[in-house]
C-alpha cells in the first residue's frame, strides 16, 4: 500500500460475552472471553504528523481513508469507518503519542455481528501508534492494559459518538487463552477464570444472525440513558448499588417505563456472580440455565433482542443446547449456545432449518475458543 515495510504489526481480538450484558456502564460485572478472530494493524511512522489509514476488505480490495493531520483531529472531522482509528489518534495525542503514521488494517473479526470488531480495530490501532513511539504493552513505564481500554472507550464515546461501556475494550486487551475474564467494572478488579469447554465435552457455538448491529444507533443509547436516569432517581451512583434482595422495593420507587431496565441490570449482575461461582468449581454444564435466563431478561425486560436472535436461541435449545442467549449490544448481531459436543451437528442444522422456514438468509456459526488478548505480532 505504501511501498515500504511496516515497522511492526499489532493485533487485537474480537470478543464474546459469556454473560453480563449492559451491566458495564452500570458499574456492574461482566464475563467475556477473547475470540481467535483478530484485527491487525501494520504501521510505519511518518514525520509530517499525518495519519493515513487503509483497510483490506473481505473482498480483497483496499479502501483508503482521506489522510488527516493528527493536530487537526476533533469530533465530527472524520466520519464512517475511518472515525474509529482517527478517534484513537485523537485520544492518544493528549497522552503524548502524536507522531504521524501509515496504517493498514486487516482481519477476520465479523463486522456488525456483535463481536466487537470496532473495539478490536481501536485496540490494535492504539497499540500500533504507541508502538511507533517505542512503547509496548507490559513494558516498564507503559500504560496499563486497563488504562488503554479507558482511552479506547473515550475514543468510542466522545469521537465516534457511540455510548459504549468498558466491557469490549477491556476484553480485547486483557483476556487470556482458556479463560473468561471476570471484571468488576467499578473497581477495575479482574480475575482470569478457567474455562476449557472442550475438556468438559462442551462447545460454545456463536450464531451470527447476519442482521445489522450498531452501537451508534439510538436504541443502545436510550437504554443507557434510562438506567442512568433510574440511578439518579434512586439517589445512587449506579444500578450496581441495588442489592438483589432490595429489588422489589426499589422497583416500587420508579416510573413504570424504567422498571424493566432496572430489573434486567440487577438480575444480570447476580447471574454473572452465579456463573463465576459455578466455573470456579469446574461446573461448566451448570451455567446453561443462567444463559437462558439472561436471554429472557434481555428479550422481555431490556427489549434488545430480535426475531432472528430469538429464533436462533429457541432452535438451539430445542436441539440440545444446555443454554443459549443473545450476546453483545443487541438489535441484531449474534447469539451463543452452550452445546454438548455430541449435539453440535443437530444444533447447527436446527438453527439453519429454522432460518430457512422463515425465509431468512442462513446464519453463520462457529465454535468460540477463549483466546489471547491484544499484543504485538511482528
Amino acid at each position: 500500500m505504501y511501498g515500504r515495510a511496516p515497522l511492526g504489526v499489532w493485533s487485537a481480538p474480537g470478543r464474546v460475552n459469556l454473560i453480563g450484558e449492559h451491566t458495564d456502564y452500570n458499574d456492574g460485572f461482566v464475563l467475556p472471553f477473547a475470540l481467535p478472530h483478530r484485527l491487525a494493524a501494520a504501521a510505519a511512522p511518518r514525520e509530517d504528523g499525518t495519519l493515513s489509514v487503509a483497510t483490506l476488505g473481505s473482498d480483497g480490495k483496499i479502501q483508503q481513508a482521506e489522510p488527516v493531520a493528527i493536530a487537526d483531529l476533533a469530533p465530527g472531522v472524520v466520519d464512517g469507518w475511518a472515525a474509529y482509528p482517527a478517534g484513537v489518534a485523537w485520544v492518544l495525542r493528549d497522552h503524548g503519542f502524536d507522531r504521524g503514521a501509515d496504517v493498514v488494517l486487516a482481519g477476520d473479526v465479523p463486522t456488525g455481528a456483535g463481536l466487537s470488531s470496532s473495539h478490536a480495530l481501536e485496540c490494535a490501532v492504539s497499540l500500533a501508534l504507541m508502538g511507533l513511539a517505542g512503547v509496548e504493552l507490559d513494558a516498564p513505564g507503559a500504560p496499563a492494559r486497563q488504562q488503554i481500554a479507558r482511552w479506547v472507550q473515550r475514543a468510542e464515546n466522545d469521537f465516534v459518538g457511540a455510548p459504549t461501556g468498558l466491557l469490549d475494550q477491556t476484553a480485547s486487551l486483557c483476556c487470556t487463552q482458556a479463560h473468561v475474564l471476570f471484571l468488576d467494572v467499578r473497581s477495575g478488579e479482574t480475575e482470569q477464570v478457567p474455562f476449557d469447554a472442550a475438556a468438559a465435552g462442551l462447545r460454545v457455538v456463536v450464531i451470527d444472525t447476519r442482521t445489522r448491529h450498531s452501537h451508534s444507533d439510538g436504541g443502545y443509547g436510550e437504554r443507557r440513558r434510562g438506567t442512568e436516569t433510574a440511578a439518579t432517581l434512586l439517589g445512587l451512583k449506579a444500578l450496581r448499588d441495588v442489592a438483589p434482595g432490595d429489588l422489589d422495593a426499589t422497583l416500587d420507587q420508579l416510573p413504570a417505563e424504567l422498571v424493566p431496565l432496572v430489573r434486567h441490570v440487577v438480575t444480570e449482575n447476580q447471574r454473572v456472580l452465579d456463573v463465576v461461582g459455578l466455573l470456579r468449581e469446574g461446573r461448566l454444564a451448570g451455567i446453561g440455565p443462567f444463559l437462558d435466563a439472561s436471554h429472557v431478561s434481555m428479550r422481555d425486560d431490556y427489549r434488545i433482542s430480535t426475531p432472528e436472535l430469538d429464533t436462533a436461541v429457541d432452535a438451539a435449545r430445542e436441539a440440545g443446547a444446555l443454554g443459549a442467549r443473545m450476546t453483545g449490544g443487541g438489535f441484531g448481531g449474534s447469539a451463543i449456545a452452550l452445546v454438548p459436543e455430541a449435539a453440535m451437528t443437530a444444533v447447527e442444522e436446527a438453527v439453519a432449518a429454522a432460518y430457512e422456514r422463515e425465509g431468512w438468509r442462513p446464519p453463520r456459526t462457529f465454535v468460540a475458543v477463549p483466546s489471547a488478548g491484544a499484543g504485538r505480532d511482528l
